[in-house]
């Protein structure tokens, strides 16, 4: 017999009726949970759990799948703070949107099964690369790289749009964070060398520039004994002979202009060279 409840943690806690019937649920079973609320009618063939993710139970009722940057912050990915749901739907398929979601009309790079509620993570990558600015798609292209949720070579070969293939260029897995992702773009105008994730006196250190500029990018949440180390460590950077510019989440991406004109003048000053 059927463990509904062990069943349902399998498909997410949303699935088609004829698929749970395949695995061994009766009409009975099914009618029983109902009554008792364990189960809750989406539309008609699907059912989902009582707990089940509401943007999972929307999908199934509105025939389409969680994408793009919405799919993206579900599976952890680094994104922007994005406040609309983003969705897609086979092309001309004239399918309804989820609300006021923002609807991606567009065939897949990789095949969706007929019963998914979420896209695959190439076709996530594709729809991001196409709806975000360039650095805000480059950060969830690294952030994903850089977990292993995918790989260049599986997606050099897809068919991809130029958007998504300048991105592959350019995607880089060392970035630690979405926000050094923002960074290197910005600073290759100065023709000078940037390593980032580098190791220097025992730590690790976001960004070096030249030979003896550090950038040092403090995430949304860098606070308590984290914070105190990577004081310590600026400390004994500078007692090294280096110049230590540390910034915040807030600075790198609402007031960059701020962060530039502190490196540009760190450079200007020959901050930058060794010794």
């Amino acid at each position: 017999m059927i463990d509904l409840a062990r069943a349902m943690r399998r498909h997410d806690g949303v699935a088609r009726v004829r698929t749970l019937e395949a695995e061994g649920l009766t009409r009975g079973m099914r009618e029983r949970a109902l009554a008792a609320g364990a189960l809750l009618q989406v539309k008609k063939g699907w059912v989902a759990s009582a707990d089940a993710d509401p943007l999972l139970i929307a999908a199934a009722r509105a025939g389409v799948v969680l994408s793009c940057v919405t799919q993206a912050r579900r599976l952890g990915l680094w994104v922007l703070a994005d406040g609309a749901t983003h969705v897609a739907a086979k092309a001309h398929s004239g399918r309804a949107p989820v609300g006021t979601a923002t609807v991606h009309w567009a065939d897949p790079a990789v095949p969706r099964h007929p019963e998914a509620l979420v896209d695959p993570i190439e076709n996530v990558l594709a729809l991001v690369a196409t709806c975000q600015p360039y650095e805000q798609a480059l950060a969830i292209w690294e952030s994903a790289l850089r977990r292993g949720l995918v790989d260049m070579r599986a997606l050099s070969r897809l068919s991809l749009r130029p958007k998504a293939r300048a991105l592959l260029g350019a995607a880089d897995i060392f970035a630690d964070s979405g926000l050094e992702t923002f960074v290197m773009p910005r600073l290759k105008w100065l023709r000078l060398p940037l390593r980032r994730q580098i190791w220097l006196h025992g730590h690790r250190v976001d960004l070096l520039i030249g030979e003896r500029l550090v950038l040092q990018i403090d995430g949304a949440h860098h606070t308590g004994s984290q914070r105190d180390e990577d004081i310590a460590h600026d400390a004994r950077l500078m007692l090294r002979g280096y110049s230590v510019i540390r910034v915040s989440y807030v600075q790198v991406v609402e007031k960059w202009p701020e962060v530039q004109d502190l490196i540009m003048r760190a450079v200007a000053q020959g901050l930058h060279r060794g010794t």
